[in-house]
């Protein structure tokens, strides 16, 4: 095999709303479990702090449990969280394929309220283009919708 089909494409999924809520209240959404299992999945063992380790459970596929290893790589309060977003298994074809990969939200203030910009990156061509479409339509309707999880916490 030569060098050329050795190297691989990676893909990155990128969504950017602007919310009317304060940073602050975004931030909540993104960093508090029982706020997250409102709008994404129930995380166990989620602490906002760089370096800790926690997972979410989705549906197994073949060789795969379901379970999406993450660990907090970044924290900057109302401002940037990153985490690495890990799973799926070599033997797997399509869904439930192996995935490594990192999940950044970044917040920013505006007029009306805050952007949140998440970019979803990592995912390789064509090994990850199953997780690549469906989490791309995941994100898509999840993103714009995490204000109405948390109107009131304002």
């Amino acid at each position: 095999m030569n060098d050329a089909a050795q190297k691989f494409v990676t893909q990155e999924i990128v969504v950017d709303e602007v919310l009317p809520h304060a940073a602050e209240t975004i931030w909540k959404a993104l960093t508090t479990g029982e706020l997250m299992s409102r709008w994404m999945m129930t995380p166990t063992g989620f602490e906002p702090i760089k370096g800790n380790r926690f997972t979410f459970q989705t549906t197994p596929a073949g060789a795969w449990d379901g379970v999406i290893r993450c660990q907090v790589l970044e924290v900057i309060p109302n401002e940037r969280f990153v985490y690495a977003w890990k799973g799926g298994d070599e033997g797997n074809v399509g869904y439930g394929s192996r995935l490594d990969t990192v999940v950044t939200w970044v917040l920013s203030r505006v007029e009306n309220g805050t952007r949140l910009h998440l970019v979803h990156s990592g995912f390789v061509t064509p090994t990850n283009d199953t997780a690549f479409k469906n989490m791309s339509d995941g994100w898509k309707k999840i993103v714009p919708r995490i204000g109405a999880f948390i109107d009131g916490q304002d």
